[in-house]
């Protein structure tokens, strides 16, 4: 298989398709394009009618959006075992990521992902709603799954892979949580896969300036 991305510095959904199968010891190719450039469109023609970011290709198929080949990975090569065994708990997994996929906007508009980057911003009173309330949730479930594991259903699962951008973004921008969410931002940090993501993306030379935010900071995490 090949997972077509774009900039692991910047590109959040890059991210999600990389790390379901980094993390779940799945094999494959990465082909990695600037974003925006002119290889970028041009690749991504060959593999996907929308042009976006990631693109798994596998034979002949091609599947786009991150929560399609997320599900395509989990039908195909993880006999089902990306989302929590327990039904309850899977729908619940579910219902959080359908959140993240579509819904979030402030997080997402206000702290572009810089994985390699230390900022501090002036978050609108629609972002600090956003995170108190992920913050909640968050907590919530560590509570409730505690007695498996440090991920958010205890065992790391594909609601895992969702946040993993959100956990860059919190850590680059010193968001501050409660000590539930502080330790399960640090327990997605330490990783492996995500050091190996943080460890490429500051390998890369590119700088996209609309997301070069804020001003340096430490993070507060």
């Amino acid at each position: 298989m090949k997972l077509i991305i774009g900039n692991k510095n910047y590109s959040s959904w890059s991210l999600r398709g990389w790390l379901a199968l980094k993390a779940f010891n799945i094999p494959f190719e990465e082909i990695n394009l600037t974003l925006f450039s002119d290889e970028f469109y041009t690749e991504l023609a060959k593999h996907s009618p929308v042009g976006k970011v990631p693109v798994l290709v596998d034979g002949d198929l091609s599947v786009w959006d991150s929560l399609a080949i997320c599900e395509y990975l989990n039908e195909n090569y993880l006999n089902g075992k990306g989302w929590p065994e327990d039904k309850n708990k899977r729908a619940v997994a579910r219902s959080i990521v359908a959140d993240m996929h579509s819904g979030l906007f402030a997080i997402r508009n206000e702290m572009p992902m810089n994985c390699r980057a230390k900022r501090s911003i002036e978050l609108t009173g629609v972002a600090k709603k956003e995170i108190a309330s992920l913050d909640k949730t968050w907590s919530r479930l560590r509570s409730e799954n505690t007695q498996n594991g440090d991920y958010l259903f205890g065992t790391f699962s594909l609601a895992d892979v969702f946040f993993a951008p959100v956990a860059f973004r919190f850590a680059t921008y010193g968001v501050e949580m409660s000590d539930a969410s502080k330790a399960y931002i640090n327990t997605m940090l330490a990783h492996p896969a995500m050091q190996e993501w943080l460890k490429g993306s500051r390998e890369e030379k590119e700088i996209i300036d609309e997301a070069e935010v804020g001003r340096e900071a430490t993070s507060a995490l």
